[in-house]
């Protein structure tokens, strides 16, 4: 994935988060990408909403992710999910905005300290992979061992039915892909975290899974699971109302559309980008060249 629209982080560095934060619009299912929605506090599925989900999500969906975690705050001294949501809420600000680094891992420290249960720790090793992959990626540090171990001591501690476990899955396909450069490994990957995001109606998660396959249709030549895979990416992403990542979904799908289509689509993504501060910094870079040149 090499060109801009192949993924939600910078060329030639892919990718993404993913998901990272946690919260999800009310009625929403399985809007909560990281799955730490899961449980009494942010709960992206059906039923009855806590205020707190509601209002978290609307800030990260935004880009507004200090704000969201300063929601977090004070339950997440002794709440262990309310924790991790706020550390993953960090963890996606850094690699949406290319900053704030030290805080996301001051943050996950804390929700370190809190787990407990085999569960809990794997979800905790979830995001310390996550944040350790996101480091390397950006060249921050090289922390490329320190990923693949947490991934793997998640993947021992998180049990196969759990719906952490397609986020996991996921962020196991990222560092396949991106740091062992095993596609065929980052693919079977992507493809059990996509069946899973399914199975527990994680639909934001889906749309990252989405988003991966089709660039890896894209590399391989078939422009119509591309074409298709990327506009389920940004379907989803649009009917969620994830503002923050409709512009990275719009530049994608513009990569495997002929002109004038890709034209428009990258003159919406810059509007987009335009609107929300330049975020994400790395697509805002990818784009402005495009700008200039029509």
């Amino acid at each position: 994935m090499s060109r801009s629209g192949s993924s939600d982080t910078p060329t030639g560095t892919e990718p993404e988060t993913p998901p990272g934060a946690a919260g999800g619009p009310a009625g929403r299912a399985g809007s909560g990408g990281a799955r730490l929605g899961r449980g009494p506090l942010l709960d992206g599925g059906g039923g009855d909403h806590d205020p707190l989900d509601t209002a978290v999500w609307r800030l990260r969906s935004r880009g507004c992710w200090e704000d969201a975690a300063a929601l977090l705050a004070a339950r997440a001294v002794t709440d262990p999910a309310a924790a991790l949501a706020r550390s993953a809420l960090l963890t996606e600000r850094c690699m949406f905005a290319s900053e704030g680094w030290g805080t996301a891992e001051d943050a996950l420290r804390a929700a370190e300290a809190l787990a407990f249960g085999d569960e809990d720790r794997g979800a905790a090793a979830c995001e310390r992979g996550h944040l350790a992959y996101a480091c390397t990626l950006f060249g921050v540090r090289d922390r490329a061992d320190e990923a693949r171990a947490a991934l793997g001591r998640a993947a021992a501690l998180i049990p196969p039915g759990s719906p952490v476990r397609p986020l996991l899955d996921f962020r196991r396909g990222l560092v396949a892909q991106h740091l062992a450069q095993n596609p065929t490994g980052a693919q079977a990957a992507f493809q059990r975290a996509h069946a899973g995001a399914g199975a527990h109606g994680d639909a934001l998660l889906r749309s990252f899974t989405w988003r991966h396959l089709a660039a890896m249709a894209e590399q391989s030549g078939d422009l119509p699971a591309a074409r298709h895979g990327f506009a389920e990416s940004l379907r989803i992403r649009e009917e969620l109302g994830y503002l923050i990542g409709i512009a990275p979904a719009l530049a994608a799908l513009a990569e495997v559309q002929p002109d004038p289509e890709a034209g428009r689509l990258r003159a919406e993504a810059a509007r987009l980008v335009h609107l929300l501060g330049g975020l994400p910094v790395w697509l805002a870079e990818q784009l402005r060249p495009r700008a200039r040149d029509t």
